[in-house]
């Protein structure tokens, strides 16, 4: 069996005009879900005690740490706060 690594399937993948417009769209949000992963890691929270300063539920951020639907702008910023952390956006 021909084994192929990630970083070869992807650069496969970006040559398709397709694939590549849908990985830039979600570059955003999965770049903000990392850093919000691990700015709760570094204060040694779990879903459950950010969601609770957060004021959400611990199914939310499963939900958002997995990238399975697209959060509000306010759910971020409330999230953010709650990690003592602020919310910027640049326009490029």
């Amino acid at each position: 069996m021909n084994k192929i690594n990630f970083d070869d399937y992807l650069k496969q993948q970006l040559k398709k005009p397709s694939f590549k417009k849908e990985w830039k769209k979600s570059e955003v949000q999965y770049q903000m879900t990392r850093q919000l992963i691990k700015s709760r890691i570094e204060q040694k929270l779990n879903q459950r005690q950010l969601a609770k300063k957060a004021k959400t539920t611990q199914s939310v951020l499963s939900r958002l740490e997995s990238m399975s639907f697209n959060p509000t702008l306010g759910l971020i910023e409330k999230i953010a706060e709650a990690l003592g952390k602020k919310v910027e956006v640049n326009l490029t």
